[in-house]
This record gives structure tokens, C-alpha cells and sequence, in this order.
């Protein structure tokens, strides 16, 4: 699978990897918690081990989510690593509390249909042990969150091959899609509705008709990742569609004027009007 088509279906991809991993973590912790029981006498039953340890994870899987926004609200980077640690270091004690009760909860009623009752035990000394587990939990969760996302950046910045003379080779994949964050968002965005784009300090704007998206990227490495047979450099701070072009108006100066099918005009500098005709002309 290719990086592009992963980042298309990212978010199917990861909940189903989510799901596969609750469901093989339920499977091996059954498997431990039973065979520990399996050697002596237990006056459990082997569906007992599997209540218990499915609802654990059920739970888990719920409660998921929430440790997404909390990083959201409280992430950590370099200039909030400190704080916004004790703040996640306290959030652990809400995030058991609700994993046990409603852990606790399920198991009650599982157990009510078979017949029985559930006792958990004492909630003091229970409730200790689990958030000792939970605290674990909480931060194998959490730094996986930043390994994945750590990873994610290594897929969608992997350098452009070159040949030994520094030009792009013909392995070069282009993108179809580029993987933008906007608002607190994420978007994909399609190459071939990008229209024109414009440098704007350390990110380049897309312009997609009225709509606009922030890349962090400089123009020479974005060009180099789109097609230069759809693409063309016209100034330092601009890069246009080839088909968006409606019209082109030469000045006085020597630079040109673009005129987009969209309204937009496009300022072309000297420095770059003999690769605009290059790439206009057919082959």
C-alpha cells in the first residue's frame, strides 16, 4: 500500500487496526489470566476470564477517545511538556474511575443474565489496584498516540529520489493528495483541484477555488513534488495550474501578468516567463 493511498483511507485504516488490536489483546490476556487459573483449583469458569477481560478492554476502546481530546486540550511539546504532563499525570485518576465503574458495571449485568451476581470486591483496595493498571494503560496509550504520530511524519515527508547529478528521478511519485492541518483539523486535499498557490513565510498557501489551505512546505520542495507537466513556477512566491490559465498579458518590463479562469491574476517575473513558454508550447 502505498503512503498516499493510506493517508486516503487513514481514518478506516485506523479504526479497523484499532478494533484488531483490542480483539487480539482480549484473546492474549484471556489466555495469561486463564492458564494462571488453569494449574490449581479455580472455582471460576473459563467465560468468567473472558467477561472480565473483554469488558476491561471494551471499556478501553470507549474511553479512547477522550485521551484524544485531553491531548488535544493539553499536548505536549517543548514549551508545555512540563505542565501539560502533571496535567495528563491527573487525569489519570477520572479515566480509571470511569473505566472501573463502567467496567464493573458490564460485568454486573453480564453476570445478572447468566443467573449470578458480580462481586467485585473491596472498592478501596480493588480500585487501587486497578488504577494502578490504568495508569499504566493510560500511558502506553498516550505515548502511542505520539509513536504513530511521529511515524505518520516520517510516511508524508520521506525525501524525493534523486540521480547523481541531483535531478529528480523517474521513480517519483506524485501525490495525488497532500495531507493538510487546518483548525484543528485534517484535510486531504486533491492536487488537481489546486489552482494556484502562494508562499506565505514558512507555509504555502492552496488556493482551491475560494477556499484556501495552509501547507507547511516551501515552494521548491512542493513544486518538486507536483507534475511539471501540470504545474509551472511563475514568481518566487507563485506557482500555477497550466489549465487555470485563462489568459497572459506581457508588460512593459518585461514581466507578464496571468489571468486565472477563476479571476485570480498571477504575477510572472522575468526570471521565470521563459519556462511559462516552455511549458506552454506542445510537445
Amino acid at each position: 500500500m502505498s503512503v498516499q493511498l493510506y493517508l486516503a483511507r487513514r481514518r478506516q485504516i485506523e479504526i479497523v487496526l484499532w478494533i484488531l488490536f483490542l480483539i487480539v489483546l482480549w484473546l492474549v490476556q484471556f489466555t495469561v489470566v486463564y492458564l494462571e487459573h488453569l494449574g490449581g483449583e479455580s472455582r471460576f469458569q473459563p467465560w468468567e476470564f473472558l467477561v472480565w477481560e473483554g469488558t476491561s478492554i471494551f471499556v478501553v476502546g470507549l474511553l479512547f477517545p477522550l485521551i484524544l481530546f485531553w491531548d488535544r486540550r493539553f499536548p505536549l511539546n517543548k514549551e508545555t511538556l512540563a505542565r501539560h504532563l502533571i496535567i495528563h499525570l491527573l487525569l489519570t485518576l477520572p479515566w480509571s474511575l470511569l473505566h472501573v465503574v463502567a467496567m464493573v458495571a458490564l460485568r454486573t449485568v453480564i453476570y445478572s443474565l447468566e443467573g449470578g451476581s458480580y462481586n467485585f470486591g473491596h472498592w478501596g483496595i480493588e480500585f487501587f489496584y486497578e488504577y494502578l493498571k490504568d495508569f499504566r494503560t493510560y500511558g502506553f496509550l498516550l505515548g502511542s498516540v505520539y509513536f504513530y504520530r511521529f511515524l505518520l511524519r516520517r510516511m508524508q515527508s520521506e525525501p524525493v529520489p534523486r540521480s547523481h547529478d541531483g535531478r529528480l528521478t523517474d521513480s517519483v511519485e506524485r501525490p495525488e493528495r497532500l495531507l493538510i492541518k487546518k483548525l484543528g483539523k485534517e484535510f486531504l486535499v486533491n492536487v488537481r483541484d489546486i489552482e494556484w498557490v502562494e508562499a506565505a513565510g514558512n507555509y504555502v498557501n492552496l488556493h482551491l477555488g475560494d477556499r484556501i489551505y495552509p501547507l507547511r512546505d516551501t515552494m521548491a520542495k512542493l513544486l518538486e513534488r507536483l507534475d511539471p507537466d501540470d504545474f509551472v513556477r511563475v514568481h518566487r512566491s507563485f506557482i500555477v495550474r497550466l489549465d487555470s490559465i485563462a489568459e497572459i498579458t506581457p508588460l512593459e518590463s518585461g514581466d507578464a501578468r496571468i489571468c486565472l479562469k477563476g479571476g485570480q491574476q498571477i504575477p510572472v517575473s522575468r526570471r521565470y516567463r521563459d519556462l511559462l513558454k516552455a511549458q506552454l508550447k506542445p510537445n
